[in-house]
């Protein structure tokens, strides 16, 4: 059965994708920095459901990329890698520090690039890898207030755009799933409702993305099916911004 690395699988929109993966058969690398017991929740609720599959736990902290030979170590046949870790900040662009600039781009973009080239091989073998990146509408059409973070996700969409062609004779598909508004932890800890509820009018679609979704997309991207798609960024906004 295939496996699957999932970067950032105790987030909501990484939970999402897993549980979606999982119910399509995949075995699965349940990638985490800081929240353990999250990803320990989600191990046991995929073993009860999928007992014939394994979901083995991954702790790496991707802001340190020269240490990734320690995360490769852990991983042996991996089919498909779905970067979905990260976060942002919220402010104006002249109050960010070195500092933040560095890890959103260790995080979203640098680790997962250098991560790639290692398991470039892993990901040839079975002729159709898979390789999708959780981005964001703002690496498109860009924010006010986040513009490192919008920068980071054009970023993505610049790599896969690139590499795509490179190993697309190998059979990988790269491709980023964009998504516009969605309702996670992460959304609601960082605006007010009145907040959301502004960003909300303006969606066509008339609410918020699920996590569930966005994980629709990533299920067929990485499915053997889709062996011609790749290099794209696809906008999953119910048309904000697009």
């Amino acid at each position: 059965m295939p496996s699957a690395l999932i970067l950032g699988a105790s987030g909501d929109i990484g939970t999402a994708i897993a549980r979606r993966l999982a119910e399509s058969g995949w075995s699965l690398y349940l990638h985490y920095h800081t929240h353990e017991n999250r990803v320990t929740a989600l191990q046991s609720e995929l073993a009860t459901a999928y007992p014939k599959q394994d979901f083995l736990p991954v702790a790496f902290d991707l802001t340190h990329p020269e240490r990734l030979d320690d995360l490769c170590s852990q991983l042996f046949s991996v089919d498909a890698v779905v970067v979905a870790a990260g976060g942002t900040t919220y402010q104006l662009f002249h109050d960010t520090t070195a500092a933040e600039l560095t890890t959103l781009m260790q995080v979203h973009l640098l680790t997962p690039m250098l991560l790639l080239a290692k398991l470039e091989a892993k990901l040839a073998a079975s002729g159709h890898g898979r390789i999708v990146f959780i981005g964001s509408v703002y690496g498109g059409a860009g924010s006010a207030m986040e513009v490192a973070y919008s920068t980071v996700k054009g970023a993505q969409s610049a790599f896969v755009s690139a590499y795509a062609k490179e190993v697309a004779s190998l059979g990988i598909t790269v491709n980023v799933v964009a998504p516009g508004a969605v309702a996670t932890q992460m959304n609601e800890k960082m605006f007010d409702a009145s907040a959301l509820s502004a960003v909300q009018a303006e969606i066509p679609a008339a609410r918020f993305a699920t996590p569930a979704d966005v994980s629709y997309y990533v299920s067929m991207l990485v499915a053997p099916a889709a062996s011609y798609l790749t290099g794209q960024t696809l906008y999953v906004t119910g048309g904000w911004l697009r």
